[in-house]
């Protein structure tokens, strides 16, 4: 608790800081004469650009031109006090449109604007370094995904599909769960924001499927640990989504109403605006679903809020919440049982932030921020739905079945399906998180910038099981954070620093990151070859234990046995303790024909260590854990044991083949292989399917064996994608092709044998699908839009036994009301 207040006393320090400047800057402005805004026009790579068109807009009037002078400045005398918006042009750049600032008769307004290229270079991340820089300044692998690549999709998860890197798995249909992959890393490995708070359970775990694109203005993903800024969980990258805010003079109001097979409905409605100092957005969401396989029922009911205050030009207060009401019938592996199961899962989410940002002066800017999560999950099995075991031992077997590989073998019997046990049955989990975050960067020189942040996380968390006490855990976390960021000629740009987390259950980890990028040849406006880039990074990140890891490791059930020290040693079996990885990359962007086009080539390298094996009860056994106590232990229990090593080569290309057309593509290699593995270090994890013809092949029936794949992580990946749009005409064209991956069935025989087993070498087949959609603007506020996903009806499963949903569409329309006037068109 002490540790809680002395946090809190921190944040009353910088809160009264920010307090002292907001006033002080008050009375600045206050004694201006008139009222102005200015700034300055920039390149992608930071350099100022002369003779630049700047177009002041007070909503979409255009108020007042210039041009910027010798040192790429500009500046307005404001008529009167209102918010405004700058527009800039200049030859082989495209207009590009800064945020709107509230601005008084009596303020001076500072705006910077960053060009933007054909291939949108300008586009400003924060994700890779905490302070908004434009992607082109950048030595990661950052990619920042606007709401117009995604506005023909519903959940967040399939934008992400079109990304270098990046391979998502859903384990059937809507509301599958739906795990992310980068670079090979678990899909527990990444740190995922939404509006900077951190979605993630105790121990890195997101379901994809529960988040719908709802409110989300951009998502940003980097490709890499980044562990220095946001502590643990931040493995194998980053996934930062943004809220959309009002920005109209007049409320605006849309609705858009869809339907589609399968009994899909899908409707959203958002109302936004400005008004003086305040801007407001909130939106609601809902998708309704049946799929096409029994009791695999979807609902998602979304609510988002954005709402902000700029008290005066220095001070930003602002507070986001989103919150999400779930639930899912579950029909578990139909493929591999034959008989549908008869259960469900249901989530209540909400996530929460207010922040302050305060621009002390024109090189120095702080930061507050509280935000926090309440997660509440339940499963509930209602009852078994297999065919009772002849023998009498009270389980239930799946139904006579042959299951087919996409390696060519196959496999028939009843595989065992659910446990005997009390039914009903139910599992719930809590999580609350509240957290303070403290950050001050500094602006040296046009060329330096340093960072320091400080942040204090508490975490709770219980989970329960039908008939078993809960496992609850606490822990206190705190995260110190140094960098430094700058360029040197606007050529070479450099980002360096560091984090120590200090965790409340493993204590101290150092998270060292750098990234690098250095322009060969800087952009141009003449020839087809310019802007040659090289960039590299490193970087170390850590992931925390789960609640279920933390309460049944391996280390605290053979310490309560009388021979457990015994065990402990001859096993080297250690305390649960934190996952980490350590990174680097390196490669190079091309661009082509003026900025019009970009192409990019990058080599990873990926070492996870100490991953977190579940040994399942079998395996316990073997490790001398008495028979009597296993029916605790029905999901097994958890080790630091895994380490394996991903490295790989990334393509992507951009082109804008005209002012209507626009492609992207990219191509992933992933060769990845497991390094080292306690069940098969100790021969608990390898079977043998002695049934059939491959009885010779040795199977990791519950994880990879040494020198396997990763199970799911795909060697080869592509995707691309085709937009175009022509006066009041959208469509887009993309398509997701994945190669076969390694992977198990997790079956017993009704024996608890390993006759239903099949090998673990490419057996998920490869599949693609191909996406189509479009839409038609009738008038200024009535518009029509159709999705159809799947558009081949190709039949595959992206995790085995869980077939995806064949040939899917929605079609519908689209209103809005008010925004820059009430009128009619």
């Amino acid at each position: 608790m002490h540790r809680f207040i002395r946090s809190v006393s921190i944040a009353v320090w910088i809160l009264c800081f920010l307090v002292i400047s907001s006033l002080s800057l008050s009375v600045t402005a206050l004694a201006a004469e008139t009222g102005s805004l200015r700034g300055t026009v920039r390149d992608p790579l930071g350099a100022v650009v002369v003779g630049a068109t700047v177009e002041l807009l007070n909503g979409s009037s255009i108020v007042k031109t210039t041009t910027t002078d010798g040192g790429g400045n500009y500046v307005f005398e404001v008529p009167a006090s209102a918010r405004y918006r700058v527009r800039a042009n200049a030859p082989s750049f495209q207009s590009t449109t800064g945020a709107s600032v509230y601005v008084t008769k009596t303020d001076k307004a500072e705006l910077d604007i960053t060009l933007a290229t054909q291939t949108l270079t300008q586009q400003v991340t924060v994700t890779a370094s905490a302070t908004p820089t434009p992607i082109a300044q950048i030595g990661a692998s950052v990619t920042v995904l606007t709401a117009d690549d995604y506005r023909q999709y519903t959940e967040v998860q399939d934008p992400l599909r079109q990304i270098p890197g990046l391979q998502v798995t859903q384990a059937g249909q809507l509301g599958g769960q739906t795990g992310l992959s980068i670079r090979g890393g678990s899909t527990s490995a990444n740190k995922v924001l939404i509006d900077d708070v951190p979605v993630n359970d105790i121990g890195g775990a997101v379901d994809f499927a529960n988040f719908a694109t709802v409110g989300i203005q951009q998502i940003e993903v980097l490709r890499e640990p980044n562990s220095a800024l946001y502590g643990s969980d931040a493995l194998a990258g980053v996934v930062s989504m943004t809220t959309a805010r009002g920005t109209t003079r007049l409320p605006l109001l849309t609705y858009a109403g869809d339907g589609g097979n399968f009994s899909t409905y899908h409707e959203e409605a958002t109302l936004s605006g400005v008004a003086r100092q305040f801007d407001y957005y909130g939106a609601f969401g809902r998708l309704d679903t049946s799929n096409n396989l029994p009791n695999d029922s979807f609902h998602n009911a979304t609510y988002v809020g954005n709402f902000g205050w700029d008290p005066n030009l220095a001070n930003d207060l602002r507070f986001t919440v989103r919150h999400l009401s779930v639930s899912a019938g579950q029909p578990n592996a139909i493929l591999l049982y034959g008989i549908p199961d008869d259960t469900a899962q249901k989530a209540q989410n909400t996530y929460y932030s207010g922040a302050w940002n305060n621009q002390a002066t024109a090189k120095w800017h702080n930061e507050i921020r509280y935000g926090g999560l309440r997660l509440r999950s339940q499963f509930d099995d209602f009852a078994p739905t297999g065919i009772p075991d002849p023998t009498g031992s009270g389980n239930f077997l799946g139904a006579p079945i042959a299951i087919a590989g996409g390696n060519g073998y196959s496999v028939t019997g009843q595989a065992l399906f659910q446990f005997a046990g009390t039914y009903p049955s139910q599992f719930s989990a809590i999580t609350n998180r509240d957290y303070v975050y403290a950050q001050t960067d500094y602006r040296f020189s046009p060329h330096l910038v340093a960072l320091g942040g400080f942040k204090y996380e508490a975490e709770r968390g219980a989970t329960q099981f039908t008939g078993s006490p809960a496992s609850a855990i606490s822990r206190g976390n705190y995260s110190y954070t140094l960098q430094i960021s700058g360029d040197i000629r606007n050529r070479f740009y450099y980002n360096v620093g560091s984090g120590i987390e200090n965790n409340g259950l493993f204590g101290l980890a150092g998270t060292p990151r750098a990234s690098l990028a250095y322009y060969l040849v800087r952009p141009s406006a003449g020839g087809w070859l310019s802007g040659t880039k090289l960039h590299a990074s490193f970087g170390k990140g850590i992931k925390e234990p789960t609640i279920s890891q933390q309460a049944s490791s391996i280390f605290d059930i053979l310490s309560a046995l009388p021979n457990g020290s015994q065990l402990i040693e001859q096993f080297h079996v250690g305390q649960i303790g934190p996952e980490s990885s350590r990174s680097y990359d390196g490669g190079i962007d091309q661009q082509l024909w003026n900025g019009r086009a970009r192409l990019g080539l990058t080599y990873f390298h990926n070492e996870f260590t100490n991953g977190i094996e579940d040994v399942p009860p079998a395996g316990l056994l073997a490790l001398g854990v008495p028979a009597a106590n296993l029916p605790a232990l029905e999901f097994g229990a958890y080790i630091n044991s895994e380490a394996f090593r991903s490295q790989g080569l990334e393509f992507e290309m951009e082109y804008k083949i005209n002012s209507h057309l626009f492609a992207r593509g990219g191509y992933t290699y992933t060769d990845a292989v497991v390094q080292r593995s306690f069940s098969s270090d100790q021969g608990i994890g390898e079977s043998f399917n002695p049934a059939f013809n491959f009885g010779d092949i040795p199977i990791g029936a519950f994880s990879p064996l040494v020198g396997a794949r990763p199970f799911r992580v795909a060697p080869h990946s592509v995707y691309f994608g085709l937009n175009y749009t022509r006066s009041k005409f959208y469509s887009s064209l993309t398509g997701t092709l994945v190669g076969r991956r390694d992977d198990s069935d997790f079956l017993f025989d009704a024996d608890f044998g390993p006759t239903m087993l099949l090998p673990n070498r490419n057996l998920d087949g490869a599949y693609q699908r191909i996406d189509l959609s479009g839409g038609y603007q009738f008038t200024s506020r009535v518009s029509a839009y159709t999705n159809i996903q799947n558009l081949l009806s190709e039949h595959y499963a992206q995790a085995f036994g869980y077939p995806a949903l064949p040939f899917t569409f929605r079609s519908g329309i689209k209103i809005s009301f008010g925004g820059e006037s009430w009128g009619l068109k």
